[in-house]
């Protein structure tokens, strides 16, 4: 059973800059596509990031394009989101998910069937 664990979520001013990292144990991490998505209150869970197994391609939602970046290290089981020029409207719960191996749609809510406890990001104006 695959166990994800967020941090470094926290309070932060708008413009600011911020790194939330998840940490998975149990299957085979370098077989997996791990994605984060967000949900602010009153609103649906969305897509923000993604970095696939196979190649090490990534993928964005608009909204963070050329704000965020995911990356992975295979080595430590870990996968990082490195928020910048944060904005109030990225204020949400954000939560790390794991594909099964060797997987596809990495943008998909639906094709991740693990998925970590959410850590909060807030963003004051």
């Amino acid at each position: 059973q695959v166990q994800l664990v967020e941090s470094g979520g926290g309070l932060v001013q708008a413009g600011g800059s911020l790194r939330v990292s998840c940490a998975a144990s149990g299957g085979t991490f370098s077989t997996r596509t791990m994605g984060w998505f967000r949900q602010a209150p009153g609103k649906e869970r969305e897509f923000v990031a993604a970095f696939t197994w196979n190649g090490g391609s990534t993928y964005y939602a608009d909204s963070v394009k050329g704000r965020f970046t995911c990356s992975r290290d295979n080595a430590k089981n870990t996968v990082y989101l490195q928020m910048n020029s944060l904005k109030p409207e990225d204020t949400a719960v954000y939560y790390c998910a794991a594909q099964r191996p060797f997987g596809t749609s990495p943008t998909k809510l639906g094709g991740y069937p693990y998925w970590g406890q959410g850590t909060q990001v807030t963003v004051s104006s």
